[in-house]
């Protein structure tokens, strides 16, 4: 229920919010066994030197739990970022604000994907 004011200025739900509530959701809980899987993964090659590192990132299996990783973590950053400027930033840097973090995110996301492919799939 909205009041007659409410209606007229337009204000209320956006009818957007529950979407990526769940997605938020969604990346948290597959976050938890990728990270899980990378910790366990970095302790265990903890003093290997570089040549070794490749040759785990070269693996196949690697190579697509990286990828998830990274994608599931710099989706899960951007919308936990959205909801803070969304509830915090109260002025008309808000926009920019939002653009800016999406931008950053995916700017972040390709930077360390294309990293990654480039040791996995490189001579």
């Amino acid at each position: 229920m909205r009041s007659p004011l409410g209606k007229a200025l337009g204000l209320g739900s956006a009818r957007n919010g529950t979407e990526d509530w769940l997605l938020e959701r969604i990346s948290a809980v597959a976050l938890v066994p990728l990270t899980l899987w990378f910790t366990v993964s970095i302790v265990m090659h903890g003093g290997d030197d570089y040549a070794t590192m490749v040759t785990w990132l070269k693996m196949p299996v690697t190579t697509i739990l990286m990828t998830l990783l990274l994608i599931a973590l710099f989706h899960h950053t951007a919308l936990g970022l959205q909801v803070v400027i969304e509830d915090y930033v109260h002025s008309r840097i808000k926009l920019p604000a939002l653009v800016g973090m999406r931008l950053g995110c995916l700017a972040m996301a390709v930077t360390g994907l294309v990293t990654m492919l480039k040791v996995a799939f490189g001579d």
